[in-house]
């Protein structure tokens, strides 16, 4: 199958949905995370801290062609909890990345990230044909460290001094990937850890 570029489209589980970002996101999407630091403490850039500063964020995300966005609806409340998205499209390398992920954090170790993941993970290799699907994170954030490798991807590397953080200190990123070989075995032990909760 030859892999086909990624588009807005809403992929629905049992916990969350994820719809196509909007600006109607932004009021729930404040809520769910707004000026709380410890949201945003690993992403490029200072929390926002009011309605306003979210909003060019999603703003900048939205504008920007490289990038396909989704709102993480939690379906019990119909509430957007945070937003994901997909870039680094490479449609003749068959391979995308996963990332610029947060949630609010009450549902931070709760099923909304396993899901995510398994919807968008489900959508690149079955959906689109993608042969990789990588994930990057700051090498001192262990906890998103650990939720990746939970995936079943495999850690690759680190890109030292990769990026620039709010503070004006250098990351190094810790690069992980999945392979379309690797994915029916991760899938499978995805969908039993969703089902256990």
């Amino acid at each position: 199958m030859t892999a086909l570029p990624p588009r807005p489209v809403t992929l629905t589980g049992q916990y969350v949905a994820l719809v196509p970002l909007a600006p109607d996101h932004l009021d729930d999407l404040f809520a769910a995370g707004g000026g709380d630091a410890e949201v945003w403490r690993w992403l490029t850039g200072p929390p926002p801290r009011t309605r306003e500063e979210l909003g060019g964020w999603m703003g900048r995300l939205l504008g920007d062609p490289a990038y396909v966005p989704f709102a993480v609806v939690h379906r019990a409340s119909g509430r957007a909890v945070g937003w994901t998205t997909l870039l680094d499209v490479v449609v003749p390398d068959e391979r995308l990345e996963i990332g610029w992920t947060w949630y609010g954090r009450d549902h931070w170790r709760s099923p909304v990230n396993t899901e995510t993941k398994l919807l968008l993970l489900t959508y690149a290799f079955e959906g689109l044909g993608m042969g990789r699907v990588q994930l990057k994170t700051d090498h001192l954030n262990e906890r998103s460290q650990a939720a990746i490798a939970r995936l079943g991807a495999r850690r690759e590397g680190v890109l030292r001094r990769h990026r620039r953080r709010a503070d004006g200190s250098w990351r190094d990123s810790v690069y992980f990937s999945l392979l379309a070989d690797e994915w029916p075995e991760a899938k499978a032990r995805l969908t039993v850890r969703l089902a256990e909760g």
